[in-house]
């Protein structure tokens, strides 16, 4: 069957269309799910934080009166510059260890992580030809029962 010229780039003109509206369709998508992973982060890190807000006065208040308490106590042993001392000493370890952890933590947690993969993905099946596979053959190409192959000429003829 021969297939006009006309009909022929009406068709590749219809094939680029499509692939171009499905190009759209995948960028907006992603940039939909980026602008959803966002949110959903902010949102996430907004109650941690507005938690941790509510929640810091009591704690600086109760930290206060117990490490009173400890140097009070620890001041009939050390005096009260050594039991000072100790207790602020701790306290110091402690702080430096808590916001190094805390630190690492923000490092490594991933931000979008489902974004960032969907668009590997996405690059990867762009940019990576797919292999012809030898048992099928190409386009306008005949085979017969002894695997020669005939292929059809560009004015169809």
């Amino acid at each position: 069957m021969h297939v006009g010229s006309e009909q022929t780039d009406r068709g590749v003109a219809a094939l680029v269309g499509r692939m171009a509206d499905g190009f759209s369709r995948l960028v907006t998508q992603h940039l939909q799910l980026a602008r959803l992973e966002i949110a959903e982060d902010a949102k996430a890190v907004g109650l941690d934080v507005a938690s941790i807000a509510v929640f810091v006065p009591f704690l600086l208040v109760g930290y206060a009166f117990v490490c009173g308490a400890l140097s009070a106590f620890l001041a009939t042993w050390l005096g009260w510059a050594g039991a000072l001392a100790l207790v602020g000493g701790v306290n110091l370890v402690g702080g430096c260890f808590g916001i190094f952890r805390a630190v690492n933590r923000m490092k490594s947690r991933q931000m979008m992580d489902d974004s960032a993969s969907e668009l590997s993905r996405s690059m990867a099946a762009l940019t990576t030809a797919r292999p012809r596979d030898a048992a099928t053959p190409g386009v306008n190409t005949l085979k017969d029962t002894t695997d020669k192959v005939f292929k059809e000429s560009r004015d169809g003829r």
